[in-house]
C-alpha cells in the first residue's frame, strides 16, 4: 500500500488489486474475476537451452516491486528484498560480487558508471560501488522507492511512491532538486522508470501525464497529457503511466493505463502517432516494431512508425504477461505461473514454451543478442540459447 503523508487523503492499491477488480465482468452483481486463458499445447518450432539457473536472493517477498536485471559489459546485476545485490557473470551465473545492504531493496539495479543504484521500502537510495559492491553513499527520501533509480553524468534520478521526483548528486547523494505534482487519489502500486536522453529526463505520471524535466535543475521543458480520465467511477479514470517508457531513434513510446498508447516528440511532447491500448507492463522494439503486452494479456504488434497493427496474440488472455523482450526474431514474456512463451515476431504465432519454477516472471527478460536472461518474483534467475535444430 502506498501510505498517505502531510495527512493526505491519497490513497491506493495495489497493481495486482486494480488488475482484478479491472478485469471483473461489468453487469453482474457479485463481480467473477476473469479466468486465465488455459494454455494448450505448442508443437516447439525451435529449440531452447538453459545454460545455467541460479538464486539471487528471496525475490520480492511478495510485495510488488521495480527489481530488475541489468546486463552490461562486465556483469548481471540483480538485487532482492533481503538486502542483497548481486553481480554475476553472464556466461556462468557464478557470483562476482554480493553486497549486503542490510535494506529491503524493492528497485534496481541500475547501473551508472562506476556506481550501482537501487531502491529501498524505506525510502532509501543506496548506491554502490560497481567494482566490488562496497556502499558509496545512501539517501533517504520519505517514501518507498518502487521505480528503479537511473543516473547521466553527475545527477541520479529517483521517484518516491508519494508522487515525488528527486535529483540527487552522483558523488554523495545529496539532494540537487525535487519535482513534484499532485496525484490522483487512487492510483496503481507501481511507477514507470525515468528516463534520460541526453540533457534531460522523461517522467510518465499516475496522472496520465508526461513530463520533461532539465536534468541539470529539474525545470520542466515541458508537460502533456498522454491519457485524460473518463468514466464515472474511479477505477475507471485510472490513467497511471507505470510502464517503462522506450526511447527509439524516431521518439519515445509511452503507454497508460488509461487507453492510450503513443509515439512522443522528445523535444515538443507531441504525438506523432496514437492508439487506444491499455497496459502497465511494457514494451520492446526492434527495427521495425513496436511491442507490447496490455491489462488483458495481449501481445501486440505495431508499426514503428505508423502504430498500425501488425498482429494481435490473444491465446494468453489474463495470464498476466511480462513486458515483452526482443531476442533475435523471437518475442518472449514470461506469465503469473512463470511459463516463458516465444512468439515468432513476424506473425505472432507461439513457436516454444517453458518455464522458470512456477513463479511469475513480471520484469522484462534481458538479451544481449546471444543470450537470454530471466527473473522471477521469487529472485529465480535463468540463462537461455537457441540451441541448433536439426
Amino acid at each position: 500500500m502506498k501510505p498517505a503523508f502531510n495527512n493526505s487523503l491519497r490513497s491506493s492499491l495495489s497493481l495486482l488489486l486494480i488488475a482484478a477488480l479491472a478485469a471483473t465482468t461489468a453487469c453482474s452483481s457479485k463481480p467473477k474475476l476473469r479466468e486465465p486463458t488455459k494454455l494448450v499445447e505448442v508443437k516447439p518450432e525451435i529449440k531452447v537451452q538453459q545454460l545455467w539457473s541460479r538464486s539471487a536472493g528471496n525475490g520480492s517477498g511478495g510485495f510488488y516491486s521495480g527489481l530488475r536485471l541489468d546486463l552490461e559489459s562486465d556483469a548481471l546485476y540483480a538485487a532482492a528484498i533481503n538486502g542483497g545485490v548481486f553481480a554475476l557473470d553472464p556466461k556462468t551465473g557464478a557470483t562476482i560480487w554480493q553486497s549486503k545492504t542490510k535494506s529491503r531493496v524493492i528497485s534496481g539495479p541500475t547501473v551508472a558508471a562506476d556506481l550501482v543504484f537501487v531502491g529501498t521500502l524505506d525510502g532509501d537510495v543506496i548506491a554502490l560501488k560497481r567494482a566490488d559492491g562496497k556502499e558509496a553513499w545512501r539517501h533517504r527520501l520519505l517514501s518507498e522507492v518502487v521505480a528503479a533509480p537511473v543516473a547521466s553524468g553527475d545527477i541520479v534520478v529517483v521517484r518516491s511512491v508519494d508522487g515525488r521526483q528527486f535529483g540527487l548528486s552522483v558523488a554523495d547523494g545529496s539532494r540537487v532538486w525535487n519535482f513534484d505534482r499532485a496525484e490522483p487519489n487512487l492510483t496503481l502500486r507501481g511507477l514507470s522508470k525515468p528516463l534520460i536522453l541526453g540533457n534531460r529526463v522523461y517522467i510518465g505520471l499516475d496522472s496520465g501525464k508526461l513530463v520533461a524535466l532539465n536534468l541539470a535543475d529539474g525545470v520542466p521543458a515541458w508537460e502533456q497529457n498522454l491519457s485524460v480520465p473518463t468514466g464515472r467511477s474511479e477505477l475507471e479514470r485510472l490513467t497511471d503511466v507505470d510502464a517503462d517508457l522506450l526511447a527509439a531513434d524516431n521518439g519515445i513510446y509511452a503507454v497508460s493505463y488509461g487507453n492510450d498508447i503513443a509515439l512522443i516528440d522528445p523535444v515538443a511532447g507531441e504525438s506523432r502517432w496514437r492508439r487506444s491500448i491499455k497496459s502497465y507492463t511494457g514494451m520492446s522494439a526492434d527495427d521495425a516494431h513496436l511491442y507490447v503486452t496490455d491489462n488483458d494479456g495481449l501481445l501486440w504488434s505495431l508499426d514503428a512508425d505508423t502504430g498500425a497493427v501488425n498482429w494481435k496474440q490473444e491465446t494468453l488472455k489474463f495470464r498476466r504477461l511480462s513486458p515483452p523482450a526482443v531476442f533475435g526474431k523471437y518475442i518472449v514474456a514470461g506469465d503469473y505461473k512463470g511459463y516463458l512463451h516465444w512468439f515468432e515476431s513476424g506473425d505472432g504465432h507461439e513457436v516454444m514454451r517453458g518455464n522458470l519454477g512456477g513463479d511469475a516472471v513480471t520484469a522484462s527478460p534481458v538479451s544481449d543478442g546471444e543470450r537470454l536472461y530471466v527473473l522471477n518474483v521469487s529472485g529465480d534467475i535463468a540463462a537461455y540459447q537457441l540451441a541448433p535444430t536439426k
